[in-house]
């Protein structure tokens, strides 16, 4: 059965090229990960499962004998490339341990031809399921006389690619729009602030398409998700409940086209 297992793990590795990538991604030691490939050692059922999750495969499927396991990716690889959508499904995939130092709480921020002279602020998590990094995000915003009330609830996945963090986001409703953050993370500093720029669609008064810069600051373990979320909303530019730094990054013009 280990040397059905290390054959197959080879088999997986090869598609991969970097076994140092491999091992950095699932977070597993590089010389504990080679007594795997060579049938010497076999292993603890935590990082067999974590093996699995990487390889978008299952535990038994690992153990399976190399020509049966042989068979059932042929077959899996012609069933994965019946869509054009499958081109994604590998590209946000990741077992990285380098992306789960960004997993959690964030306060956003950007700007929005919807909320002119404004900072919109909204609450997202970055959190990991099945070998993917997916992110939930909320906004809350009322304007200033109180007549447009706007909540709305973002659901999208989340990969690191080149040293930059891409995120890809659907509004939950009918008719939804798409829209895409890009954040460069700094790999020596301790994740406080993550700067990059949102593209999407404004609500109002037009659905026109617009990229704002945005800045992620990290939340502690410590608040409470209603303080949160009670913070979040449309503030002035102003407010003293901005922080100098993001005010600072989110001065320059919103961009949008018409």
């Amino acid at each position: 059965m280990s040397d059905d297992f290390s054959r197959n793990l080879r088999s997986l590795c090869a598609d991969r090229g970097s076994i140092a990538q491999v091992c950095r991604d699932i977070g597993l030691n590089r010389q504990q990960f080679n007594r795997y490939l060579s049938g010497a050692g076999m292993p603890a059922a935590h990082n067999l499962r974590r093996i699995a999750r990487y390889f978008r495969s299952t535990e038994a499927e690992l153990m399976a004998p190399h020509e049966e396991f042989e068979r059932r990716r042929k077959t899996d690889r012609v069933a994965r490339h019946a869509g054009p959508l499958d081109l994604f499904a590998e590209a946000f995939q990741t077992g990285s341990s380098e992306m789960r130092r960004y997993l959690g709480w964030y306060h956003s921020h950007i700007t929005s031809p919807s909320w002119e002279g404004c900072i919109l602020r909204g609450l997202s998590c970055l959190y990991e399921r099945d070998g993917y990094v997916l992110v939930r995000s909320l906004e809350r915003a009322t304007s200033r006389d109180g007549s447009i009330v706007h909540r709305t609830r973002y659901d999208g996945v989340v990969t690191r690619r080149g040293g930059r963090i891409y995120i890809l986001e659907q509004e939950a409703r009918s008719e939804a729009s798409v829209d895409e953050t890009i954040l460069m993370p700094s790999p020596r500093q301790k994740v406080n602030y993550l700067q990059g720029i949102t593209m999407g669609v404004a609500t109002r008064p037009y659905l026109l398409p617009y990229a704002s810069r945005s800045i992620w600051k990290k939340l502690g373990a410590q608040v409470p998700a209603r303080e949160a979320l009670g913070a979040c909303g449309v503030l002035p530019f102003n407010s003293r409940k901005i922080d100098p730094t993001i005010r600072s990054y989110l001065s320059t013009e919103t961009l949008t086209v018409s």
